[in-house]
C-alpha cells in the first residue's frame, strides 16, 4: 500500500496506552496534570528508536523492514518510560550505619558529630578511584531500568574540591556511555561545605566560582548547576553568587531548596530563572506564586520525607491550583532515600501528598521530562519522541501506584530496543 510509515520497531496490542499527548509541545499544569490522553487497543510504531506512528489497525498503516523488532503488550498497560529528574547515585559507600541511628533517635546533628552526614560521603568518594565508583554505580542504574525508568539526571555534590567534583562527574559521563538509560548531568559543588572549608565559606564559594565551576563548563560535563540552600548550608547570597557565576557559563540552574526550614528558596530559584526548585517542604505561599508566574518546576522527592520521617510535607494541592508545574523523582542518595524506584515514588507521592494516580504518571513522565529540559524529545508517546515505553503488568494505570512493594514491570523499552 503506497504511502505507508516504514518502521523498524512495534509494539501491538496495548490494552491501555498512556500517551500524554500533547506533552511535547508543553509541561502540563493543573488541570493538565490530570490528563493522561488514553487509547485503548492500539500500537505503537518506531524507526531508528523515534516513534513514527501511534493508533490502531498497524496492518494497513506501516510497513516493517527486514529484521524489525514485533511486541506484542498482550492487553497489558502501556506508558512512557518513568524519568527520575533528582538522583545522586554516584558513592563510595552507603550509610545504613545513620539509618540505625535515626531509628534510636539521634538526630542529624548528633548522626553529623560522630563522623555522619554529606560528609562522611565526601571522605568516602575521594578515597574511591574512578573505575571503583563506576563499578559500584552500574548495578544502581540496573535497579532504576528494572523499575521501569529509562531516563536519569545524575548530580555530582560528594567530591566538593576540584579534582574530585571532575572526577564524580566523568564518571557520569562514563556510565552515560556504558549504560543504555539516559543520563543527564547536573553539577553540584554547592552540596555542603568540605572539611577543610568548615570554617572559610567564602574560601569554598570562591573555589566553587573561581575553579570549580569553570572547569566543568570547559569540559562540557554537566548541563546543571545546583545548590543547597538551606540553613547550615549556603545562604542566599552564597546560592546566589554560586549560580549567577553557573548561568554567565552557560549552566541551567536547579536548586535545593526549603527542604528543612522556609528561607524562601522558591522564590530565589524563580528570580534566577531556575529549571527547577526541588524538595519544598516548607515552601511558601509567596515562592509558590513566584514558581507558578517563573514556569520553575517544583521537583517532589517524597522519598527524602518518608525515609528522613520529616514531620512537613510540602503543600502540593496548593501548588498544582496555583499551575506550578510538578515533577517526581527518586533523591537516589545514601543518606536520606536509598531507593531507586519511581514505583515507589508514585505511591508515595499518592499516599502522603494526595496526589491522584494521574498526577503521579504525569509528574513520573513528561513533566519529569520537561524539569531537565528533555520534554520535546521524550515522556510521551507521540510521533517524533523516543520510543522509551514501560509495558507493565497490570491492566489499567491506577494499578502501579495502588499495588505497592512490588515490581510491576514487565517490559522496558528504550530507543526501540528492549532493555529489561
Amino acid at each position: 500500500m503506497p504511502g505507508k510509515i516504514e518502521a523498524n520497531f512495534i509494539l501491538t496490542d496495548c490494552g491501555e496506552l498512556l500517551t500524554m499527548a500533547g506533552g511535547r509541545l508543553s509541561p502540563r499544569r493543573a488541570a493538565d496534570l490530570s490528563r493522561l490522553k488514553i487509547i485503548n487497543g492500539c500500537s505503537v510504531a518506531a524507526l531508528d528508536g523515534i516513534i513514527v506512528w501511534v493508533g490502531a489497525d498497524p496492518e494497513a498503516q506501516v510497513t516493517l523492514q527486514p529484521g524489525s523488532v514485533e511486541l506484542s503488550a498482550r492487553g497489558r498497560l502501556v506508558s512512557p518510560g518513568l524519568v527520575d529528574a533528582h538522583t545522586h547515585p554516584v558513592f563510595a559507600a552507603t550509610r545504613e550505619l545513620e539509618f540505625e541511628m535515626r531509628a534510636l533517635g539521634k538526630s542529624y546533628a548528633e548522626i553529623a558529630a560522630a563522623g555522619g552526614g554529606i560528609v562522611s560521603s565526601v571522605k568516602a568518594l575521594r578515597a574511591a578511584d574512578h573505575q571503583q565508583l563506576v563499578n559500584l554505580a552500574l548495578p544502581r542504574l540496573d535497579t532504576m531500568l528494572k523499575f521501569g525508568t529509562t531516563t536519569v539526571e545524575a548530580k555530582s555534590g560528594y567530591g566538593l574540591s576540584v579534582d574530585d567534583e571532575i572526577k564524580m562527574l566523568e564518571v557520569i559521563a562514563a556510565l552515560a556511555e556504558r549504560h543504555v538509560l539516559d543520563l543527564v548531568p547536573t553539577v553540584l559543588a554547592g552540596h555542603e561545605f568540605p572539611p577543610e572549608y568548615r570554617d572559610d565559606h567564602g574560601g569554598y564559594v570562591r573555589l566553587i566560582t573561581a575553579e570549580i565551576l569553570p572547569a566543568v563548563a570547559e569540559r562540557k560535563l554537566a548541563e546543571f548547576s545546583d545548590v543547597f540552600y538551606e540553613q547550615g548550608v549556603f545562604n542566599r547570597e552564597q546560592a546566589r553568587t554560586v549560580q549567577q557565576k553557573a548561568r554567565e557559563l552557560g549552566l541551567q540552574l536547579k536548586f535545593h531548596v526549603d527542604q528543612l526550614t522556609n528561607q524562601e528558596g522558591a522564590s530565589l530559584a524563580a528570580e534566577m530563572g531556575a529549571i527547577s526548585a526541588d524538595h519544598l517542604e516548607y515552601v511558601s505561599s509567596d515562592g509558590i506564586a513566584a514558581l507558578a508566574v517563573a514556569g520553575t518546576f517544583g521537583v517532589l522527592l517524597p522519598g527524602a520525607g518518608y525515609f528522613l520521617d520529616m514531620p512537613q510535607r510540602p503543600p502540593v494541592r496548593q501548588m498544582i491550583e496555583a499551575g506550578v508545574p510538578l515533577a517526581l523523582a527518586t533523591d537516589c542518595n545514601p543518606g536520606s532515600c536509598m531507593s531507586e524506584s519511581m514505583q515507589l515514588m508514585m505511591n508515595l507521592a499518592c499516599v502522603t501528598y494526595k496526589m491522584t494516580p494521574a498526577e503521579a504518571f504525569c509528574a513520573a513522565t513528561t513533566n519529569a521530562a520537561w524539569s531537565i529540559g528533555r520534554g520535546d524529545r521524550l515522556g510521551s508517546v507521540e510521533i517524533g519522541q523516543q520510543a522509551d515505553l514501560v509495558v507493565w503488568d497490570a491492566d489499567n494505570y491506577r494499578q502501579v501506584p495502588y499495588h505497592f512493594g512490588v515490581n510491576l514491570v514487565r517490559r522496558v523499552i528504550k530507543k526501540g530496543r528492549v532493555v529489561a
